[in-house]
Order: C-alpha cells, then sequence, then structure tokens
C-alpha cells in the first residue's frame, strides 16, 4: 500500500470540509492557504467564483511592514489587511474555510487578526 503524501492528506481534508462550507454574495468565505514561507488570505463568493478581496505575505504595501516578524505575526497582520479591504468592499460577515489546515499558529493568528480587523465569523 503506498503512502499518501501530506499534501494529498491536506486537498482530501480541504475538500471534506468545503462539502459544508459555502460562500454566498451576503456571506462570502474567507480561504487560507498557507506554504512554507508565505500566507495568503481570499475572500470568494463561491456563488460567482469571485475572489472580492484578497491579502496575502507578499503583498507590495505589506512587505515593509513584516520584516523583521515572526510568521504568526505576519500572519495576523495579514488577517488585520483582510478584513480592511473586506470592510471597505462592505462585506462584514464571512464563513472560515481553514483549507485543510489545522487551527493553530499561523491560521489561527490569521483568523484572529481577521475578527481584530473588524470581520464576523
Amino acid at each position: 500500500m503506498a503512502k499518501i503524501s501530506r499534501s494529498a492528506s491536506r486537498e482530501r481534508r480541504h475538500l471534506r470540509v468545503r462539502k459544508k462550507i459555502y460562500g454566498t454574495p451576503n456571506c462570502p468565505r474567507l480561504s487560507v492557504f498557507r506554504s512554507i514561507s508565505e500566507i495568503y488570505a481570499q475572500v470568494i463568493d463561491d456563488m460567482d467564483g469571485n475572489t472580492l478581496v484578497s491579502a496575502s505575505s507578499i503583498d507590495q504595501e505589506l512587505r515593509s511592514k513584516l520584516d523583521g516578524l515572526k510568521k504568526s505575526e505576519q500572519a495576523r497582520l495579514v488577517g488585520k489587511t483582510v478584513a480592511e479591504r473586506a470592510k471597505d468592499k462592505g462585506i462584514e460577515m464571512v464563513v472560515f474555510d481553514r483549507g485543510g489546515f489545522r487551527y493553530t499558529g499561523r491560521v489561527k493568528a490569521l483568523a484572529d487578526g481577521a475578527r481584530e480587523g473588524g470581520l464576523d465569523f
């Protein structure tokens, strides 16, 4: 029996989570992806398949603020930024999609930052 890779396991977990979580125009989905070095967040309307707002640790305007911060602190700042951008577009409430990742560390820090920024979930 072949061993299932980490990324394949995460994909399966993500599909399992996505069966239940669906973003609508009034309550879009806040999707998180974390790589080894970066973290990305998007607010997505699944009805139209559009990304409404996004922020990541590679954003040009965030790059200077992130220098010298730990990864979890960077994630918190990305969460605050995505929340501010969503508030500017009139989005108050979202459903959180952890993307098959455990809700600890950077994923939790991003969620906390988004809550601090004013998003409800």
